[in-house]
């Protein structure tokens, strides 16, 4: 039987509309055919029932930002680590993520074109992905792993066959790797506009690329119908100097002002916020081995990013959820819900944000982010309802059942 019919829970689709009680939705294969009051559709009895059991039913989930082949381990951990053991670790990161409720990710570096093919082809189970392969940095920013000793400790390693390396200096050479990015499968430029937290030899506030350098990354990504630019920004000259060039999104912005929240609003360009990566930072710097230097710098930008994100949310800046995971734990993406509401956001804000303006950041509006009629069938069921306590979605066990391409891929109600 491929048909199911979800049916005994509360429905909130993603459009950020009134929540609907008696609704319920029916798949075949991997799209939606029905969505609607029960009464409404007559049932053939070959249909598989999903009891939702006076859960509640939405759109799958969607993180904009993530890092799906790491997860910050100790530097002695990752030098005793055989380079091909971090393939199958980003598998369990992926089935975690999935099991979390995200069935749709942006991965903002690290993940290459043969990790996608093994989801898409059924190898192994994770969410969606939009890949931008890797990072353009340039020399002595952030990305870039030279360390204080003199010695090179990347995170990620990169310059192997599907992986090239993003460093770059000039107009040429970015113009260069932007198209090796490309080559090599990005359907997403990621681009570093700005030092970082984690960061050895800059800082958040510190600008990188010049306005110029920036202008051509986004030149040589719109020659590829659909392919945007998403910049790393966290200092405010390199936010405006990234909004400047013409990119699709900023993510942190964590040093917002008046001038660049002017200049989003007026270009259309998403925040991704990423309000968990200090709070996470923070919370595990001791576990995982977390240098001084971003502890530090997450004590001083922690303030200064939520007042951040507050603002731009009052000011009409487009948000779309993101969450850096990676550099923390994965499967732990939808706390960034419960940070954003405490930011200002409602809850159906913050679900919204999630999933129909993520999806429509992702150019995946078509397919995914809202339960309609023919978008493909990825749908969770969460204990309770999360409009009356949003931060019970941080825990894992509130997500009940995952559907994705309408395969049920988690289910604790059967």
């Amino acid at each position: 039987m491929t048909k199911k019919i979800i049916k005994n829970g509360l429905l909130i689709d993603g459009n950020g509309g009134e929540a609907q009680k008696n609704a319920i939705v029916v798949t075949d294969e991997t799209r939606i055919i029905y969505v609607g009051p029960e009464a409404n559709y007559t049932a053939t009895g070959e249909e598989t029932v999903v009891d939702a059991q006076g859960g509640t039913i939405l759109p799958g989930m969607i993180d904009t930002h993530v890092h799906m082949m790491m997860e910050f381990s100790p530097i002695a951990q990752r030098l005793e680590t055989p380079f091909s053991y971090k393939f199958y670790q980003a598998a369990k990161y992926l089935e975690t993520t999935l099991h979390a409720g995200v069935t749709s990710v942006r991965d903002a570096l690290g993940t290459d074109l043969g990790v996608k093919k093994a989801i898409e082809e059924g190898l192994i189970a994770g969410p969606r992905l939009q890949l931008s392969i890797n990072a353009l940095t340039i020399t002595g920013g952030h990305g870039d792993g030279y360390t204080v000793s003199g010695n090179v400790v990347d995170l990620l390693q990169s310059d192997y066959p599907g992986m090239p390396n993003g460093k770059c200096d000039g107009v040429e050479e970015v113009r260069k790797r932007t198209r090796e990015m490309l080559r090599a499968g990005a359907e997403v430029i990621k681009v570093h506009a700005t030092g970082g937290v984690l960061s050895a030899t800059d800082h958040p506030e510190f600008t990188q690329f010049s306005l110029e350098e920036l202008k051509v990354v986004v030149e040589e990504a719109s020659f590829r119908k659909g392919v945007k630019v998403m910049a790393h920004a966290q200092g405010a000259e390199g936010i405006k100097n990234a909004v400047k060039a013409g990119v699709h999104s900023i993510e942190h912005g964590i040093f917002l002002d008046d001038e660049s929240i002017e200049l989003m609003k007026s270009n259309g360009t998403y925040l991704v916020p990423t309000l968990l990566a200090p709070v996470a930072v923070l919370e595990t710097a001791d576990e995982v081995g977390m240098p001084d230097s971003a502890v530090e710098k997450s004590k001083e930008v922690i303030e200064y990013h939520k007042a951040s994100f507050t603002k731009a949310y009052e000011s009409g800046v487009k948000i779309a959820m993101g969450t850096d995971a990676g550099v923390f734990k994965h499967g732990t993406n939808l706390r960034e819900l419960g940070l954003m509401a405490d930011g200002g956001m409602s809850p159906m804000e913050t679900i919204v944000a999630s999933t129909k303006s993520a999806a429509t950041c992702l150019g995946w509006e078509d397919k995914v982010g809202t339960i309609e009629l023919d978008k493909l069938a990825d749908i969770i069921i969460v204990k309770g309802n999360p409009l009356e306590d949003i931060y019970s979605l941080a825990d894992n066990d509130t997500v009940q059942v995952v559907i994705k391409n309408g395969k049920v891929e988690k289910n604790t109600l059967a």
